[in-house]
């Protein structure tokens, strides 16, 4: 068993160097693929930039003025972070590798874990203040999950510059309560064994720590959400969260999947009607009353489970405020004007009007009673 793991390892990082001779020592095209498409994307944009993976690297970090500013601004996504990083650090005190959260600009915002600041090679990149964007220390797992926009996994030679040789990486994006990139959470080991199932762990403690920032944005309600037949309550939840008027103020990003229009618009401008086939109303008096969960149907035809839940800070009476679109046709017929609507904008195409809603032609025909 040790033997074969052994010779695993050994094949692993052979593949790796014959990889960077052929790409970036001799320019010729990868007969063999990488273990992953965006390492040799990113090995290109290194080249590209006219760097060397020879070059040598500096890690500077931030003079005191604009170090300050980054701090200024990243107070919220480190305020949400740090409980959640105290734990992942916790977990991972026995793997020598570290925790390193970044800015979107790929600048170190705060560390946490078993950093061993007697190792040069940790401590020049476990500061807070240092740049390790790809722009400034090529291809790593910190530059990549924030140009992919994807969890990531890189090991050893995989790193562009030959600096970065001895780290091994794990690294996943950080999406802020309106679904913009704020940061990424690194795991970083120096020397250490091949751990690619810590891409796994950094993209379930992204999640937390996404779900964190949702929690932290001013509300007047929250909703909770999950398919039926799986429980509400945990670490798989989407959350939503909702002004008193009803408009979508942030979601975490497994919200954002459930309800497809929340990625593809500003939240200022959409409101929980237009997700989900039921009055914004219901929501609130269901929390009020604590009638806990309700079955509510989404536009597309699916349904979901939805806890609402009142902020600490929602008084009885909801306020007044911009005023809620207008909502008091019965459900069937809302439905109805939702597909004359996609229908309208598909120029009369049933086909394309159907695709965008996730619906069959054979439903579109029948809900506005045409034959086919």
């Amino acid at each position: 068993m040790l033997q074969t793991l052994i010779h695993t390892v050994e094949q692993r990082l052979l593949h790796i160097s014959a990889a960077r001779q052929a790409m970036l020592m001799e320019g010729e095209a990868l007969r063999v693929p990488l273990s992953a498409p965006w390492i040799e994307r990113s090995w290109q944009r290194c080249l590209d930039s006219g760097h060397s993976p020879r070059e040598r690297l500096a890690f500077d970090g931030l003079p005191p003025q604009a170090l300050q500013r980054v701090q200024e601004s990243n107070q919220s996504l480190v305020q949400a972070a740090r409980p959640v990083m105290e734990r992942l650090g916790q977990a991972i005190a026995d793997t020598r590798y570290f925790a390193i959260l970044t800015n979107a600009q790929g600048i170190v915002v705060d560390v946490n874990g078993p950093i061993d600041r007697s190792d040069r090679r940790a401590d020049v990149i476990a500061r807070i203040g240092v740049n390790l964007s790809e722009a400034h220390v090529g291809t790593t797992a910190i530059g990549a999950a924030l140009f992919e926009g994807q969890a990531v996994w890189l090991h050893r030679g995989e790193h562009f510059f030959e600096d970065n040789a001895a780290y091994s990486c794990a690294g996943a994006p950080l999406f802020g309560p309106d679904g913009h990139c704020v940061g990424m959470l690194d795991l970083t080991g120096v020397d250490v064994l091949e751990r690619p199932e810590l891409k796994h762990l950094v993209s379930q403690t992204a999640g937390k720590i996404e779900s964190a920032m949702v929690l932290a944005r001013p509300h007047h309600l929250l909703l909770r959400l999950n398919w039926p037949g799986y429980a509400l309550g945990g670490e798989g939840d989407g959350m939503l969260c909702l002004d008193s008027d009803g408009w979508i103020t942030g979601a975490n990003a497994t919200a954002r999947t459930m309800a497809p229009i929340l990625q593809n618009c500003g939240f200022a401008s959409v409101h929980a009607t237009e997700v989900f086939g039921i009055a914004h109303s219901s929501f609130f008096d269901s929390a009020k009353r604590e009638s806990g969960v309700l079955d509510v149907p989404l536009w597309n035809g699916l349904h979901l489970q939805v806890l609402p839940i009142l902020s600490a800070r929602e008084s009885r009476a909801v306020p007044v405020g911009r005023g809620a679109p207008a909502s008091a046709l019965p459900l069937k017929d809302m439905e109805t004007a939702l597909i004359r609507k996609a229908v309208e904008q598909a120029r009369g195409n049933v086909a394309a009007a159907a695709k965008a809603l996730g619906i069959s032609r054979a439903t579109v025909y029948r809900k506005l009673g045409h034959k086919h």
